[in-house]
């Protein structure tokens, strides 16, 4: 590949130490900002007295915020809050990450069941390790206002342009991103994270896109390398993120039952979100592959092997079985390894029973397929 720099990459990278001064400075003043930490931190005086609670909150903002000079100390202020959250509202565990050296730079492509936090898992994971955190993809539909973006990049995420329609400028953007990612990991930067998918398997059913990873090619110097060469330096480790719970699910079922008719809400994609932050998720499992290797690393090879990877992956919860039990109609055990889980079998029908009915079977469908791709069914469209 030829020579890049890292101000190639300016307009999508995260912040580096020497930004987070000034991105600091807007954030401590952003009213945006305040208003929005106010409602959920003090939602009663938000209504009662706004300003007050918006001075409240910004003061609280500086405080917090004092000392922070590097990306690294951000994290520092934000993995107690994380990991608060995560003991609160799941049972965590992982697996394979003894089997990958902490000084190397990694590619981690993986399912995608939530926005958030599927890429927090994989740092709190990493972070638990002793392994650097990664960078992490994000698509600039969520960034509509600029302390979101803010946040995100000083926190190590680097943007996805999504919303171009141009031919010629979604292909530069494209190009441009799979270049940062090669950047990083060819110059030991540390990990990075993104999803095998555009957007979430709301239907439980994870394939990934070969769009993905054809985008990865993009960073061949055509003149000297082949696709085969560009993917194989980007040391890709397949990753399987298993969930008990979907905080989502009924809004994922919603969502399906609407079809192509469905039409999201400005605010949709935050509220899913906090949905899926705040919202309880029972034993979450990653489970990190090897890193994949061979001269004929080409696009239908990788998208195999990461979706071999997260189907010989995936943790199934008793919540899987109890829905392909429901939907099948049957009180059998099929010939797969189930783990218990934290909520019982009547909590579970209560859930779904809770939906509205013309929802309850996509939400069933949602949770049993991982099973059915266990048992080697087809599962379905996407």
């Amino acid at each position: 590949m030829t020579s890049i720099s890292d101000e190639e990459f300016i307009d999508i990278r995260p912040y580096n130490d020497d930004e987070v001064a000034g991105v600091l400075a807007r954030l401590k003043s952003d009213r945006a900002l305040a208003d929005n930490l106010a409602k959920l931190r003090l939602p009663r005086l938000k209504v009662a007295a706004p300003w007050v609670a918006r001075w409240l909150i910004t003061q609280w903002v500086r405080w917090k915020l004092r000392g922070v000079e590097t990306v690294a100390k951000f994290q520092q202020l934000v993995e107690p809050q994380l990991q608060r959250q995560i003991a609160a509202t799941a049972d965590f565990s992982s697996s394979g990450l003894e089997n990958l050296s902490a000084n190397e730079s990694y590619l981690f492509i993986s399912n995608h069941r939530d926005i958030a936090m599927d890429p927090a898992f994989t740092n709190y994971a990493l972070f638990s390790s002793g392994h650097r955190t990664c960078s992490v993809a994000i698509g600039d539909n969520l960034l509509r206002e600029s302390w979101i973006a803010d946040l995100m990049r000083i926190n190590k995420s680097f943007i996805v342009k999504r919303n171009i329609k141009a031919p010629k400028e979604l292909f530069a953007a494209s190009r441009q991103l799979a270049k940062f990612i090669r950047y990083t990991i060819s110059e030991n930067q540390g990990p990075v994270w993104i999803a095998q998918r555009e957007g979430r398997a709301k239907n439980g059913c994870d394939a990934t896109e070969p769009a993905v990873i054809k985008m990865l090619s993009l960073s061949q110097d055509r003149k000297l390398e082949s696709i085969e060469d560009a993917l194989a330096s980007l040391n890709i480790v397949p990753l399987a993120i298993s969930y008990e719970l979907d905080p989502c699910d009924g809004a994922k079922a919603a969502e399906l039952a609407g079809g192509a008719d469905y039409t999201k809400a400005d605010d949709e994609d935050v509220q899913s979100i906090g949905l899926g932050i705040a919202g309880q998720k029972g034993r979450v499992h990653l489970e990190f592959g090897a890193p994949l290797m061979g001269e004929q690393l080409d696009v239908a090879t990788v998208v195999a092997a990461i979706d071999k990877h997260v189907a010989r992956g995936y943790r199934l919860f008793e919540t899987n079985l109890w829905a392909w039990q429901r939907l099948e109609d049957t009180a059998s055990q099929p010939p797969v390894a189930v783990y218990p889980g934290t909520v019982s079998r009547a909590a579970f029908d209560a859930r779904i029973d809770a939906l509205p009915e013309t929802h309850r079977m996509l939400a069933l469908e949602m949770y049993a397929n991982p099973l059915r791709v266990a048992l080697k069914s087809a599962c379905g469209s996407q």
